[in-house]
């Protein structure tokens, strides 16, 4: 770790120059703002989700699919083997089991029902990214591999991976998948790290490249836009799937956070391909509208010529098949007779997002 260029003496640091304009530090959010500021933070009811069933027993026409299962979990088929991104099936992004932001609804899929896959990629350390209760799970029910940013496989292995399942990268390093002809890569984002008050950037944060014998994919983990993005292209590109985070934006946190408008200014620096938005409709993170990263993607993607895939929980898609995009999120209504929760009240628990109702044990 400490022979790495990122490496600053106490911890990791982010070497790019910020964008000049990208960080607004004078309307930096509240306690309170986080508690009950903002405006439709939580969905009015259920959102639409479909069972993949039988799909993943076939094979992808085109050799590339990908099935969005929430947040930044993505299960990518890439010409004959699976990738796991980011892993949540927690019932919170926190580090209690009784607060902190709470999923929206369980996952699409249990954690159990998934087809067996050929890698874990773990893109840094933050609680909505890299999941105790998942991993504890995977650890023990699979023999799965983790290729992860530098420093994170200590969290893996206290949680009970064993250390040869275990690959650390430092940007611009590759690991080919035994077995596979995959190779996956980590490259530059522009974020931190830390999972306590007093850990704050002692481990590396990373983009990823996963790209097979046929196909490409960039996974941009958490970040804030940097021009990085054309060099990551220009050494690792093209790609047939970008899979870029437009959730939980705020003027403060223009460098570590892309949003919808500078997902799409590096979505053409990265050179186009599919576009598949992550990192948005499981978790009330930010102050925004739930659905506003989106619907304001959807709006803005014609002028910046993007193809986006927009789809819904658990729906497998085809890049080189997918059809018109469909607003599914603009049909979510609440049940009769509900009411709708404050952001506060989400903070608490509730039946559906209690801990323990994850399908395997967790201990």
């Amino acid at each position: 770790m400490q022979a790495s260029p990122r490496w600053s003496g106490e911890g990791f640091a982010n070497l790019h120059p910020i964008t000049p304009g990208l960080r607004d530090g004078s309307v930096r959010p509240s306690l309170s703002d986080f508690l009950c500021g903002g405006e439709r933070r939580l969905p009015p009811g259920p959102l639409p989700v479909e069972q993949p069933g039988d799909i993943w027993r076939r094979a992808p026409q085109s050799g590339l699919r990908a099935t969005w299962l929430g947040h930044s979990s993505v299960l990518l088929e890439i010409d004959g083997h699976r990738v796991l991104t980011d892993p949540v099936w927690g019932p919170r992004a926190s580090p209690s089991r009784i607060a902190g932001p709470k999923r929206f609804q369980p996952p699409p899929v249990p954690l159990r029902l998934l087809p067996e896959v050929d890698a874990v990629v773990v893109s840094h350390d933050h609680y909505d990214h890299l999941d105790y209760p998942t991993i504890r799970a995977l650890a023990k029910y699979t023999r799965v591999p983790f290729i992860t940013s530098l420093g994170v496989g200590a969290h893996l292995q206290a949680w009970g991976v064993a250390p040869e399942r275990i690959t650390e990268l430092d940007w611009w390093e590759s690991h080919r998948v035994p077995g596979t002809g995959l190779s996956i890569t980590a490259a530059p984002s522009q974020h931190f790290s830390g999972r306590s008050l007093n850990d704050r950037n002692a481990t590396l944060w990373s983009s990823l490249v996963l790209r097979g014998p046929r196909h490409g994919v960039f996974f941009s983990g958490d970040t804030g836009l940097t021009s990085e993005y054309a060099l990551i292209r220009e050494r690792l590109g093209p790609f047939d799937l970008v899979l870029l985070e437009v959730g939980a934006f705020h003027p403060s946190w223009g460098d570590i956070h892309l949003g919808p408008d500078n997902a799409l200014k590096a979505y053409q620096m990265l050179g186009g391909g599919a576009f598949l938005p992550v990192h948005w409709g499981t978790f009330n993170l930010a102050m925004h509208a739930w659905d506003e990263p989106a619907q304001r993607l959807l709006e803005l993607a014609p002028a910046f010529d993007a193809r986006l895939l927009m789809p819904r929980l658990g729906q497998a898609v085809e890049p080189a098949h997918a059809g018109v995009v469909e607003a599914w999120w603009r049909g979510v209504a609440a049940p009769a007779g509900s009411g709708r929760k404050t952001a506060a009240a989400a903070a608490e628990p509730g039946p559906q997002q209690a801990a323990g109702t994850m399908p395997w044990p967790l201990d």
